[in-house]
């Protein structure tokens, strides 16, 4: 990883002002030692249909010799969509080598996000919406941590190979799937280690992008995650959940990993919905799937 100096450093932190100065409350500092930033980009102010999140990690050499480190994270981001927006984002970086990009990336993603709206394309996250709503769902899940914010499963990282810590994908474990009224339910398990904070993201990110290769896992309705891992460079935990259209699901995830004080692990519940309404019987299926493979 190219090494930091004094130019480059005031060159990050003047952009970051700039783009905090710009974009208000939609833009949020993950982490300020690790340069982590996370910002909420939509069609519009007013009633947005589209919304993506882009989340950038700065490395020392940035911006004049390292590009950010990257996710984008929306849940109808896949396919076609994910790639084209790719490539724009690349072409952007390698047009302006040496140069501050972050604001060109944020613009170029919301003019995308524009031409969408406008278009004839139906609204997003039609799939993905829980078909289930309870009324008092998340409410007495309200988990006294900072999470990271609102992030998919689905992420897409631009990154030189020496962003990457040397060591091997860890194995991912399968549970046994429980079906109830023709919905499955399946959990899958991985061990996430890390010494520094930074390495974090791109760990879990390679974990899911392997678990994804399995096309099945990749068609589930829902895909509801948490992990809880213990950062030593901090000397604190960092943890994090996600719903994935299923409401609360993520967070009743990572709540039960609190109560069973595990840590270093990622947990993936996938679910297959069958058509018929489950109520508040489909956490109970999400957390007994997530247990049961927490003890095996």
């Amino acid at each position: 990883m190219a090494a930091s100096d004094p130019g480059r450093a005031q060159q990050q932190i003047d952009e970051i002002e700039a783009l905090s100065s710009i974009y208000g409350e939609d833009w949020c500092v993950v982490d300020e030692d690790e340069k982590i930033y996370c910002i909420k980009i939509s069609d519009c102010l007013d009633q947005p249909k589209w919304t993506l999140c882009l989340q950038v990690i700065l490395p020392p050499g940035y911006p004049t010799a390292e590009p950010p480190i990257y996710q984008l994270n929306a849940p109808w981001l896949r396919g076609q969509d994910y790639m084209e927006l790719a490539n724009s984002l690349e072409e952007i970086y390698v047009q302006n080598l040496g140069e501050s990009i972050l604001y060109l990336w944020v613009e170029k993603i919301r003019e995308v996000l524009v031409e969408k709206a406008q278009s004839s394309d139906p609204e997003p996250d039609i799939k993905k919406t829980s078909e289930e709503v309870d009324e008092d769902d998340g409410e007495d899940f309200l988990l006294d941590y900072e999470p990271i914010p609102e992030d998919s499963i689905k992420m897409l990282t631009y990154m030189t190979s020496e962003s990457q810590e040397d060591e091997e994908l860890p194995s991912i474990h399968h549970g046994n799937p429980i079906t109830d009224r023709r919905s499955t339910f399946q959990a899958h398990l991985a061990p996430v280690v890390t010494t520094r904070s930074f390495f974090l993201f791109l760990k879990v990110k390679r974990v899911l992008e392997k678990l994804y290769e399995n096309k099945k896992i990749a068609s589930a309705t829902h895909n509801i995650y948490a992990y809880r891992i213990y950062c030593e460079d901090k000397q604190t935990f960092l943890q994090d959940c996600e719903d994935d259209g299923e409401t609360a699901a993520g967070g009743r995830l990572l709540h039960l990993m609190q109560i069973l004080n595990v840590h270093n692990v990622l947990v993936v519940v996938s679910r297959w919905y069958g058509g018929i309404l489950l109520g508040p019987d489909r956490f109970k299926h999400i957390n007994n799937c997530a247990r049961n493979i927490l003890v095996e």
